[in-house]
C-alpha cells in the first residue's frame, strides 16, 4: 500500500526538538527537512553537535548564502549548550535569515532547561518528543504507525505485537512496517503471531497471561521457553507486576463500559475487556499476596536473588496460589 503524502508546508525558520524518545525526535527532523526540500529541492543539510561549535562557528552556518540555496542547520544535544553559544542561537531566532531553518534538538529534563524555555519564548516551534512509557500510547504509537504506512490494525493485534516484539520503539515500528509491506496492510491477530511465531508465544506478557489465569502448567511452559529464546529476567518481572496491577485497577473500577472506563483506568478498551474476564475468578485476598509476590520478584531479578530464573518461577507459582486462595 502508498503511505500517505508528507506535509508538505514550508518549516518555520526556528525549531526546537525536545524530548527524550530518540526515533520520535528523529522523525521529526526528517519531517522538517522534507518539507524544507519539498520547498526547495537544492535545500542544504548541515547537522552538528551544538558543544562542538563556537559563536563564529555558528555565524557561519547560519550566513544567507550567494546563490541563496535553502538550508537547514541541526543543532543536536541542545541541553549541553554553553553560555555563550545559547546568547548567539537566541540572538539568530530574532532575527532568522530567508532560506536557512535552524533545529535545535534537546533531551528534555532539567539540564539547559532555561535555553529550551527562552527558545519558546522567541517564537521557536516546538515538537514534543517525550518517551512512551505507558503501554497504552506504545499501542497508540504502533497503530499510527500502520496507518502512516497506509495499513489498518485491529485491538487484538496491536496487543500480540507488543507482546512478540516489546517496547522499543524502533523494533516496534521495524514490525508494523513488515506487517503491512506482506499483509497488503490489513494486520489481524493471526498475521502477527504467523510473522512473530516464537516470541509471540514466549514473552513475558505471554506468561502473565498465563498466570492470571490460574495455568500452572502452561505458565511455567511458557516461562521456560521465554527465558530459553533470551527475553530478559526483568521483562518477564514487569510483564507479572503490570497484568497483577491491570486487575486490582480493574477490579476495583466495577463492570462498566470498557470504552468509558478507558479514560480514567488510561488503558485501551481492549485490555479493559480482558482483565474484566479474568479477574472475576480473583479475590481481593488473592490479589493482595499476588501484588507481593510481583513486587519481590521485581527486586529478585534486579539483584536482590542469586538466581533471577528461579525467583521467577517461584513467582509464578506464588501468584497462581493467590488466584486459589478462596
Amino acid at each position: 500500500m502508498t503511505p500517505p503524502a508528507a506535509d508538505a508546508t514550508p518549516p518555520h525558520p526556528v525549531h526546537l526538538v525536545v524530548g527524550e524518545e530518540e526515533l520520535l525526535a528523529e522523525r521529526a527532523v526528517q519531517d522538517i527537512v522534507g518539507r524544507a526540500r519539498a520547498a526547495d529541492p537544492d535545500t542544504d543539510v548541515r547537522r552538528m553537535r551544538i558543544g562542538e561549535l563556537a559563536p563564529e562557528d555558528l555565524a557561519e552556518h547560519l550566513s544567507p548564502s550567494l546563490f541563496a540555496e535553502g538550508r537547514v542547520v541541526v543543532l543536536t544535544s541542545a541541553q549541553e549548550v554553553a553560555k555563550d553559544m545559547a546568547t548567539a542561537v537566541l540572538r539568530y531566532a530574532a532575527e532568522p535569515a530567508e532560506g536557512i531553518v535552524i533545529v535545535l534538538v534537546h533531551q528534555g529534563g532539567a539540564r539547559g532547561k532555561s535555553f529550551a524555555d527562552d527558545l519558546r519564548k522567541a517564537g521557536a516551534e516546538v515538537v514534543r518528543c517525550d518517551r512512551l512509557t505507558r503501554p497504552a500510547e506504545r499501542a497508540d504509537f504502533v497503530r499510527a504507525e500502520v496507518r502512516r504506512l497506509g495499513g489498518k490494525i485491529g485491538g487484538d493485534a496491536v496487543e500480540v505485537l507488543m507482546e512478540a516484539v516489546g517496547s522499543d520503539l524502533r523494533e516496534l515500528a521495524s514490525a508494523a512496517g513488515q506487517l503491512v509491506a506482506d499483509t497488503g496492510g490489513a494486520i489481524d491477530e493471526t498475521a502477527v503471531r504467523r510473522y512473530h511465531r516464537g516470541r509471540a508465544e514466549s514473552s513475558g506478557f505471554t506468561v502473565a497471561d498465563k498466570v492470571v489465569a490460574g495455568d500452572r502448567a502452561g505458565a511455567l511452559e511458557a516461562l521456560r521457553w521465554a527465558l530459553v529464546l533470551g527475553v530478559a529476567p526483568v521483562l518477564v518481572a514487569d510483564a507479572l507486576a503490570d497484568a497483577v496491577r491491570t486487575l486490582a485497577k480493574v477490579g476495583s473500577a466495577g463492570r462498566g463500559d470498557p470504552n468509558r472506563l478507558a479514560s480514567s483506568l488510561g488503558m485501551p478498551p481492549w485490555k479493559i475487556r480482558k482483565a474484566q474476564g479474568q479477574v472475576r475468578s480473583w479475590r481481593p485476598e488473592g490479589l493482595a499476596v499476588a501484588f507481593a509476590a510481583a513486587a519481590e520478584a521485581n527486586a529478585d531479578v534486579k539483584g536482590a536473588a542469586a538466581d533471577p530464573e528461579f525467583a521467577l518461577e517461584r513467582a509464578v507459582r506464588r501468584i497462581i496460589d493467590a488466584r486459589e486462595l478462596r
